[in-house]
């Protein structure tokens, strides 16, 4: 288990802490771990690269650089920097180790930093992952890979219970191990080992944080990593593990790094990274409506013609759907439907409600483009006779009379061909979001097609859901600044100017090491997040 692993945010994932999947489901079955290869690619499949080349490969130098002074040197590690704002850092089997962007948020300088990497590389080198590996089953890891793919609090909770007991024992020993030998790698480069304990001590002030916001609540917040418990802020034990690295020389001092580390952070994106975050092509997205769905798989969409909004395209053309926005009214959208669109009665009518909005769906039928045109036009039917070949006969008539013959007797009935198809069947929809009616068509070219695509279409329209505040504000996100304070600077100054809730004024004292009333002295650079 990990010093670093406190989240910030409610729990949405079972982590992979401290060298091993923490939050492990008990079960009786046996099989192989997985190796780090296949937790990598599990765990891109939840939280995605951090795409910043300059950081990543900062991270990368400074993996190598306190590799380099371990037990483990010359061997293969992978270090990856993932686009997550909690406040982690893990590492997993086969010598991975990854940092989560919002760790980097929390730290004040390189050294503290490496005292982050030097821990988890510790606990690789101190075969704690190997170690932890055998006293679980491989079973219970996987387990814990997709209870984070599932998104399960309730099975994300369960596995806390198990970890927080591992934590109690095997844990405890691991981490004060871990503490020693990543002081003894950050010695052997030349920094201050001290500054791990700051960075532990911010640790320690943002699970306070968590906890006293949790209980102003009413809840009971979790303690996901259960470090604490065995590093309070004047551990004893871990002070003494700590300084015992002072004897270490190294031929290099090095300072903190401070003004470097500001350097490489100035603008880093604080919170949700939503413009990291990729669209699927098929997926229209109206930020001034704030609504957005997706179409079927391979489909293409273009703007369509006024009130259409978008019309998506089946990739051979057999198929359309359309969304077009109407003022709503009073009615419900089943009868918006007859009264609005002249829907005059619909099939399998039924009430539908994507993200929790109100809506009806069915299915009507319109008269077809045949019914406009001559009979010939039909698109499975042949064309009708021409004057120097015989009609075609209708669908339940004999053949009309020849030329030279008188026609049938009739009173009022015309002797040309019925059309064969006088309708068409229309998925139709409407679902109301605040002021406004969203109204959705689908419609094939082939009906023989209608039942195959119509599933796709109620697919689509379900998608449907409004734009969230975060995700707008997400556009344009906070991001970290450095200003130096003066005689006048407060936290509570700084949150007028930069419009922060209290909530952000305790973050702001956690992440400049004074919570949780310090202010800042004239002259200190204080790290601040705004848009």
């Amino acid at each position: 288990m990990s010093a670093l692993q406190i989240r910030r945010q409610t729990p949405r994932r079972a982590w992979l802490v401290g060298g091993w999947l923490l939050a492990c489901l008990a079960t009786p079955l046996a099989v192989a771990a997985p190796s780090g290869a296949e937790i990598y690619q599990q765990t891109l499949k939840r939280t995605p690269l951090f795409k910043d080349p300059v950081l990543t490969a900062y991270i990368e130098d400074l993996g190598r650089q306190v590799v380099a002074v371990s037990e483990m040197a010359g061997k293969e590690f992978t270090f990856t920097l993932l686009d997550s704002p909690d406040l982690n850092a893990f590492a997993t089997a086969d010598n991975y180790v990854y940092v989560n962007r919002g760790l980097l948020n929390y730290v004040s300088n390189e050294a503290q930093l490496v005292s982050v990497i030097a821990h988890e590389v510790a606990h690789i080198t101190r075969k704690h992952v190997n170690q932890q590996s055998s006293s679980a089953t491989a079973t219970k890891v996987i387990s814990t890979i997709a209870a984070v793919l599932a998104n399960s609090d309730e099975v994300y909770s369960a596995g806390m219970a198990y970890g927080n007991s591992k934590i109690r024992s095997l844990g405890r020993r691991h981490e004060l191990e871990a503490d020693g030998s990543g002081a003894e790698y950050m010695a052997k480069l030349g920094y201050d080992v001290d500054e791990m304990l700051a960075m532990l001590s911010i640790m320690k002030d943002f699970e306070i944080l968590q906890k006293n916001q949790a209980r102003a609540k009413g809840a009971v917040r979790p303690t996901y990593h259960g470090v604490f418990a065995s590093h309070p802020r004047n551990d004893a034990r871990l002070r003494a593990v700590v300084s015992r690295a002072k004897s270490l020389s190294s031929d290099v001092q090095r300072d903190d790094g401070a003004a470097a580390y500001r350097k490489l952070t100035q603008g880093l994106v604080w919170g949700e990274n939503f413009l990291a975050k990729e669209n699927p092509a098929e997926r229209y997205s109206n930020m001034a409506w704030r609504v957005r769905f997706d179409l079927p798989e391979g489909w293409t969409q273009a703007s369509g013609t006024a009130p259409v909004a978008v019309v998506g395209s089946q990739p051979e053309g057999l198929a359309t759907l359309s969304m077009q926005r109407l003022a709503r009214t009073a009615q419900s959208p089943e009868e918006f439907l007859y009264n609005q669109m002249n829907v005059a009665a619909v099939e399998g009518g039924e009430a539908i409600a994507p993200a929790r909005l109100k809506g009806f769906s069915g299915i009507f039928k319109e008269p077809s483009a045949s019914l406009n045109k001559a009979p010939s036009a039909s698109l499975n039917k042949e064309p009708s006779a021409s004057p120097n070949k015989e009609p075609s006969a209708s669908l339940n008539q004999k053949p009309s009379a020849s030329l030279n013959e008188k026609p049938l007797a009739s009173s009022n009935k015309n002797p040309a061909v019925t059309p064969p198809n006088t309708t068409k069947s229309v998925r139709v929809a409407v679902i109301y979001y605040k002021l406004y009616a969203y109204v959705f068509r689908g419609e094939v070219v082939d009906g023989d097609n209608f039942i195959e695509q119509d599933a796709l279409f109620i697919d689509a329209i379900k998608t449907f859901r409004p734009i969230s505040r975060a995700e707008i504000a997400g556009q344009k996100p906070q991001r970290v600044h450095y200003i130096r304070a003066t005689g006048n600077t407060t936290f509570s100054g700084l949150a007028k100017v930069f419009d922060l809730s209290k909530k952000d004024v305790d973050i702001l004292r956690v992440i400049n090491g004074l919570y949780p009333a310090g202010e800042p002295s004239a002259g200190d650079i204080i790290k601040v997040f705004k848009q």
